[in-house]
Formats: C-alpha cells, sequence, structure tokens
C-alpha cells in the first residue's frame, strides 16, 4: 500500500503543477503576439528574476519541494487508507500535519485562488508577462521536487522534517 499511495502522491502534485506550467504558458506566450514597449520587457525580466528566486528558490526549493519530499517518503512507511486516497492532499500538508503548518498551507492556497482572480483580469500584455514569471517558478518548484523526492528515497541523510503531529505511544494518530 505505501507504494502506491507513494507513487498517487508524487503523480498527483505533478500533474497538479504540470496543469498549471502548461495552461500559464499558452497564456504567457500570448503576450508576444501583441507590440511590447521596452518597459514590457523590462517589467518582464524584473518579474522573472524575482518569480524565479521567490517562488522559485525560496518558496519551493528552500521550502515546499524538501517538506513534501519528506512527507512523500513519510507516507510509503506508513500509509493508511485516507493516506492513500488523499496522497496528494497529505503530501501537500493539507491534512495529519502541524497545526502551524497546515493553517499556513491553507492561507497561502487563498491568497493564491484570490491572486489567480485578480490576474485572470488583466489585459494582455501584462498577464502573460506575469504568467510567465509564474511558470518559471513552477517550473522550477517541480524539478526541486523531484530531486528532493529522488534524494528521500536514496539519500539516508536526508533529514527534512515531514512535520507530521508528535503523538505520545498511549494516543491515538490524529
Amino acid at each position: 500500500m505505501g507504494f502506491v499511495a507513494t507513487a498517487w502522491g508524487i503523480s498527483g502534485i505533478c500533474l497538479i503543477l504540470g496543469s498549471a506550467i502548461y495552461r500559464l504558458s499558452i497564456v504567457g506566450m500570448e503576450a508576444f503576439t501583441h507590440s511590447l514597449d521596452w518597459y514590457h520587457w523590462l517589467v518582464g525580466l524584473i518579474w522573472l528574476v524575482f518569480m524565479a528566486f521567490s517562488e522559485g528558490y525560496r518558496g519551493f526549493q528552500q521550502g515546499f519541494s524538501p517538506r513534501v519530499a519528506a512527507r512523500i517518503a513519510y507516507l510509503y512507511q506508513n500509509p493508511t487508507p485516507v493516506r492513500l486516497i488523499l496522497a496528494p492532499l497529505f503530501c501537500m500538508g493539507y491534512f495529519h500535519i502541524e497545526r502551524k503548518r497546515q493553517i499556513i498551507t491553507f492561507v497561502i492556497t487563498l491568497m493564491i485562488i484570490a491572486i489567480v482572480q485578480v490576474v485572470h483580469q488583466l489585459e494582455q500584455p501584462w498577464r502573460g508577462i506575469i504568467d510567465i514569471g509564474v511558470v518559471v517558478g513552477l517550473a522550477w518548484g517541480l524539478i526541486s521536487l523531484l530531486i528532493f523526492t529522488f534524494q528521500a528515497f536514496t539519500d539516508d541523510s536526508y533529514d527534512h522534517s515531514p512535520q507530521v503531529p508528535v503523538t505520545s505511544p498511549a494516543s491515538p494518530e490524529r
């Protein structure tokens, strides 16, 4: 059951990120069908660098990816029927995670939904410029997730925490 849960967890997350990368790439490329002035290129370059650093490196590589990889490895060793069915959600930290991290996960999700709604209202080429930056961050994140997941299963010194709640031996698992 651990292998199936793990395969579903990583596959589900890859499908979510890959789908977003694909859809946003199409919208992003539409920006190049418009006449772009120098300030479009300047904002685009600054945004691209900002998103690579903030979303790709800081958000994914230093936070999300190592934690999710640790949760994938934890899932392999500790599968349950609920975790199997909801493996991508478990791995991303929506349940059976430290309370503070769970709150952060839900708040970030709500913020992303709100930002997506605002960006959808923008006209081209601005929407495309923003989406290209997001694609860079998401692609960085997907690649870093795959690398960290590989490390979690092959490197005995992988020390990132899955941030599961600590339970005493006498108390049932939450």
